[in-house]
């Protein structure tokens, strides 16, 4: 194991703190923008037609996989469950923000608010279902390839996990809100294959920056192939530096 100075464990805590960050915003925005949608010709290859609220969420599945292999399990798990934490927060705000009455001046009235973040609890139910199944399946499928390959091939554990558990993540949010009369279900095989096969070109995609961004951890911790920082890590050296 590479033995950190302070300086770099504290630099290591910072970017662990913004990549956090980082997710619990991408991951809010996506439950608040969900019921805008739109089509993408791709080359005239695929026509999607997905929700604005999938732009932001795969940016979540990226990050999870940058923080297990950087900063490992744990904490990958502990950024999921914070990210619970604060959907279910910002829903609160919502709920209380549409009890208040509008007055007569306000440029967005009781009515235009509901409709626009009145399916925000539903969104959020669905979206924290599939959240949590496919965040923890793709860290369990990230770190047992991890395992298996013995730190190697980082594009197959990325893909791999990313590719299940988006399948997951898409089927289970559709599946609500169409069992909840959010979404009509003539459109749910149209939008589950659409958000998969959007969320599958975007993880190869992210694959190049995956790749770069732990090179660049790498190079500056000086970690060997499949090794993590340990932030919590004590040792008597840091702590004489400290004093």
């Amino acid at each position: 194991m590479t033995e950190l100075s302070l300086k770099d464990r504290l630099l290591a805590q910072r970017i662990y703190l913004i990549l956090g960050a980082l997710f619990i915003a991408s991951l809010v925005v996506s439950n608040l923008i969900f019921q805008k949608f739109f089509q993408w010709d791709f080359f005239g290859i695929y026509t999607f037609e997905i929700s604005v609220g999938i732009l932001p969420y795969p940016i979540t599945f990226l990050i999870t996989d940058i923080i297990s292999e950087i900063y490992g399990k744990k904490k990958a798990n502990e950024v999921v469950t914070a990210g619970i934490f604060a959907s279910f927060f910002s829903l609160l705000i919502i709920f209380v923000a549409d009890a208040v009455p509008a007055t007569t001046w306000s440029p967005i009235d009781n009515s235009l608010f509901t409709k626009v973040f009145g399916a925000t609890a539903i969104a959020v139910l669905a979206s924290m279902m599939a959240y949590l199944l496919a965040q923890y399946i793709d860290i369990q499928i990230f770190h047992f390839w991890k395992r298996l390959t013995k730190g190697k091939h980082l594009w197959l554990r990325n893909n791999f996990s990313t590719f299940l558990s988006q399948f997951v993540d898409t089927f289970t949010v559709l599946f609500l809100l169409c069992s909840f009369g959010k979404i009509d279900w003539s459109i749910f095989s149209s939008l589950l294959a659409g958000g998969f096969l959007f969320k599958v070109l975007v993880a190869l995609l992210d694959t190049p920056v995956l790749y770069l961004v732990v090179f660049l951890f790498r190079k500056k911790f000086r970690l060997k192939m499949g090794e993590e920082i340990e932030l919590l890590q004590k040792s008597t050296a840091s702590s004489n530096e400290y004093t």
